[in-house]
């Protein structure tokens, strides 16, 4: 793919917002060095991160040598961008934990370790912001920029004009921090160009403007951004009600992940499957057509939420996701309801009616576990007509007996049991 133009790439995908004039020439010049600025406030990077981070597969695999920018010194200060409120702000011990955790990640996508001329590069802004005093800042970058240039930026107009609680010092200097940053790599790595979402724009073009008025007009930078991923409906991408999808299973298990990309509309997977996958176009296209003559089979939905969990989880973990919607949702056995693992377990009949009863209830028959512990089954007659009538199976076996008995054997995980009624009624009995 290192013949491919990264430009071309990227507008068939959707991918570039603004790009400006000169940006594309350079690029088909010569290997190229650019840089994305990641913000280390977690110790992991969810999947509103992922378009930034796609853009740097993409750039690497088109021949450039992309740099991973933790902001360790400007996450301790807090971009306006975007944003009405001040962020919290971290001490140095926490940026480093969320850098290593961010790094590792990151390296499961972009090239980090072979001996290619353009493997990627971690930097951490704070390595060279925290030996400079604030004299040497506002005498050597400080007056390259005028206060008015700033303040026409609309990130900064915005908060001026009442958003929030208007705007400290600290963050009206970040976009020369930024820029400081672009000026820095550009003198250090030869880094020409940075990406960044389209609310970036106004602090990357401060950084080409630094460059420029520091070392002349002849040093050229560029800026391109990529828009920013909403969902059809107009509301936020990759939040969900429990909160942000992230990339570390600690945070969203792979069953979850996977689910979160299933569940997309079908405007959504088109634009998706371009932007989260390195499907080329022809496939793409292919299977956005095979897609339109049979939505309900969401073919896009599924070869989506398949590429993108093998590449962030792996093949493994991507099986065993679907090994566990298959619980719910199709045809899958008690062997396979026993492999999963509690947390997967609870996870898929999240939802669901729950009952608690205790382990001295076990012991009894089957109706009467479901009609008197429980409440499965509002009467016991109804429960010996249906099992007679074959919809009912305990741990995803059909129960023939209503008279069986329930022991402790029957538990999965020690402490559950599944009871389903008909084909879509479950119930989880929890024991304690």
């Amino acid at each position: 793919m290192a013949n491919k133009n990264f430009v071309e790439e990227l507008e068939w995908r959707g991918m570039i917002h603004t790009i400006m004039p000169g940006a594309k020439e350079q690029l088909q010049k010569e290997m190229t060095t650019a840089y994305l600025g990641i913000d280390p406030t977690a110790d992991s990077l969810h999947i509103g991160h992922l378009v930034g981070v796609m853009i740097l597969k993409h750039f690497q695999m088109c021949g450039h040598r992309p740099i991973a920018l933790i902001g360790g010194a400007t996450g301790m200060i807090g971009d306006p961008s975007g944003k009405s409120q001040e962020r919290n702000l971290l001490d140095e011990a926490t940026l480093r934990h969320n850098q290593e955790a961010i790094k590792a990640q990151l390296a499961k996508l972009i090239d980090f370790e072979s001996d290619a001329e353009n493997k990627a590069l971690l930097v951490n802004n704070y390595d060279w912001m925290k030996d400079i005093s604030f004299l040497d800042f506002s005498r050597e970058i400080g007056k390259c920029i005028t206060v008015n240039y700033m303040m026409a930026k609309d990130s900064v107009k915005k908060r001026f004009n009442g958003e929030g609680d208007g705007m400290s010092f600290t963050e009206f200097t970040y976009q020369l921090l930024q820029g400081f940053d672009f000026l820095h790599l550009y003198q250090t790595h030869n880094c020409k160009v940075q990406l960044g979402g389209a609310d970036q724009w106004g602090n990357i073009t401060t950084g080409t403007e630094l460059i420029r008025r520091k070392l002349g007009s002849e040093a050229e930078a560029f800026a391109i951004t990529c828009p920013l991923i909403t969902k059809a409906d107009g509301t936020k991408f990759g939040k969900t009600e429990s909160g942000n999808v992230w990339l570390d299973p600690r945070y969203t298990s792979p069953y979850k992940f996977y689910q979160f990309w299933l569940n997309v509309s079908d405007e959504d997977a088109e634009r998706y499957i371009k932007i989260f996958t390195l499907l080329d176009r022809q496939t793409v296209e292919a299977l956005i057509e095979e897609h339109r003559q049979a939505p309900h089979l969401r073919l896009l939905q599924k070869r989506l939420a398949e590429e993108i969990t093998v590449m962030i989880h792996s093949r493994e973990e991507y099986e065993k996701a679907v090994e566990a919607s298959q619980i719910l949702f199709g045809g899958a056995t008690s062997e396979a309801l026993r492999k999963i693992d509690e947390q997967t377990l609870l996870q898929v009949f999240d939802g669901v009616p729950q009952f608690t009863i205790e382990k001295s209830q076990l012991g009894v028959s089957f109706v009467d576990l479901c009609a008197d512990a429980t409440k499965v089954f509002p009467s016991k007659g109804e429960c010996r007509k249906m099992v007679q009538a074959g919809g009912v199976s305990l741990n995803k076996e059909k129960v023939t007996d209503p008279m069986r008995v329930v022991t402790e054997e029957d538990l999965i995980a020690g402490k559950y049991l599944v009871a389903q009624r008909g084909k879509k009624n479950y119930y989880l009995i929890i024991v304690e």
